[in-house]
């Protein structure tokens, strides 16, 4: 079965972990010049007193239609059939940036080879039955490792939750 790493904004508190778990997993050396593959972003809402701040770590989500796959022409971009992940054969590359152009997110970078490197979803820990990395280490446990369709189940749930608390109740008069 297929899984993928969600993301619940509500209890990231944006530390840093999956930031530092995803470099140490991938051999990522900042004092290099080189980014971690997962990043966080901060959002702040809102005006004092009501101010609000939210973080996001993003990294790859291995779509299902991936438009970098679709938009490399050497074939260099794959999906591993058993687990879903997007994986790039950097043999393959030849730098044209075309999978960068055809990425949504911005997700891939080119190393100093100039060649594109990316979130693997830790395909050797996954593999083996273990979690990638970044959510591994998540002290609030606001990565998970899911089935695919475990985002579309949980917003139908809550969706009927935030359905059946506005409804009135038999016999109520708004």
């Amino acid at each position: 079965m297929r899984k993928t790493i969600y993301l619940n904004i509500e209890l990231c508190v944006g530390c840093g972990a999956c930031v530092v778990a995803c470099m140490d997993q991938n051999d990522i050396y900042p004092e290099k010049g080189q980014a971690s593959f997962r990043r966080i972003y901060k959002m702040e809402e809102g005006e004092f007193p009501e101010a609000n701040i939210k973080y996001i770590s993003t990294g790859c989500l291995h779509c299902e239609d991936s438009p970098c796959l679709i938009g490399c022409p050497t074939g260099a971009i794959t999906r591993d059939e058993t687990t879903g992940a997007i994986i790039v054969n950097q043999e393959l590359c030849i730098g044209c940036h075309s999978c960068a152009i055809s990425c949504p997110f911005g997700v891939p970078r080119f190393n100093v080879n100039g060649k594109m490197e990316k979130c693997n979803l830790c395909l050797e820990r996954v593999e083996v039955g273990l979690e990638p990395a970044c959510v591994r280490v998540c002290p609030t446990f606001a990565l998970t490792f899911e089935p695919l369709n475990k985002l579309q189940e949980t917003k139908e749930s809550k969706f009927a939750l935030n359905l059946m608390t506005t409804i009135p109740k038999v016999g109520t008069v708004r």
